[in-house]
């Protein structure tokens, strides 16, 4: 029994005769019956009464035609569901970002992708860890994720996107204010700093570059994601030192009428944060073009 089987016992039964369907398929009604004996063979039943003028189901026929016709239905659906997953014009993306995320990192690929791939849809999961993300992309929960790279991890890949220098947030008044750079050994020694959350991939990252200069920050604040930081920086809470993620003013430069200044600290080694996915080369038309969407104007350009 073959679907091509199932597909012409439906035509047949629809059309009531065997000739019209042979026509219509440019073969022999001889051919048309192969198919229909065939279903007979594995059934065990009868399944088509002849007549003066043509064919109809018997009772076990209208049984088959009835679920072939369902199942002919759906499967056709599927192949077109497929089609349109393989173009790239359908289906669905799956993306695990951090709290600012979408917002400094996506939001021009996010419009983007939704003028040209408007029947796909774009779903965004916060994952709170590093770790989070990867066990989510083992088990197919989730398409890519946005992270902070760092040591290789089984059975994921990890693609560089961008490298995010760092720097020094503090309100317009205070004393580093105006510097063009800041050392971190020589002028942060002994400040207290806001906190990044303690247990992100960002906070350990810049642990371990200040750890290569042989410094320890101290801090007395502590934050659940950048833009707090840079909140309470400006509000002369404190200072923090946070990445230069896109959307933040030049560091050095002034931010408009905001109280907050930028000042570089180029003695740390940058930030580099990009995707990870489970294989890039089992990824998804619409996941893979998402991806690459954000890389293009991450990198300068656009998609």
């Amino acid at each position: 029994m073959t679907l091509d089987d199932l597909r012409v016992f439906v035509a047949v039964c629809r059309a009531g005769s065997l000739s019209s369907v042979a026509r219509e398929l440019g073969c022999t009604q001889s051919a048309v019956s192969q198919h229909v004996k065939r279903l007979e063979r594995e059934t065990g039943v009868a399944l088509l009464e002849r007549q003066p003028r043509g064919v109809v189901p018997t009772q076990a026929g209208r049984v088959l035609e009835a679920a072939a016709a369902e199942g002919i239905s759906g499967l056709d659906l599927a192949i077109r569901q497929l089609r349109d997953l393989v173009d790239g014009e359908s289906g669905y993306v799956r993306v695990a970002t951090g709290a600012t995320t979408v917002r400094h990192f996506m939001s021009e690929a996010v419009v983007a992708y939704r003028r040209r791939h408007p029947q796909v849809n774009l779903e965004f999961r916060t994952v709170s860890s590093g770790r989070g993300s990867f066990d989510a992309l083992a088990d197919g929960t989730l398409d890519l994720a946005w992270i902070t790279l760092g040591p290789p991890v089984r059975g994921i890949e990890q693609r560089p996107v961008v490298e995010l220098p760092w720097v020094l947030a503090v309100r317009a008044d205070d004393p580093l204010a105006r510097r063009p750079y800041v050392d971190v050994g020589a002028d942060l020694r002994d400040v207290r700093l806001i906190r990044l959350p303690p247990n992100s991939a960002s906070a350990a990252h810049l642990d371990a570059a200040c750890a290569e200069l042989g410094v320890r920050l101290a801090h007395d604040t502590s934050v659940a994601d950048w833009d707090t930081a840079l909140l309470l920086a400006e509000l002369g809470v404190g200072r923090a030192v946070v990445p230069a993620f896109p959307g933040l003013p030049a560091p050095g430069a002034g931010s408009g009428d905001r109280d907050l200044r930028l000042i570089p600290l180029p003695a740390l080694r940058p930030l580099p944060v990009g995707w990870a996915v489970r294989r890039w080369d089992a990824l998804s038309p619409p996941a893979r073009a998402f991806a690459d969407l954000v890389e293009g104007y991450r990198r300068g350009g656009e998609g």
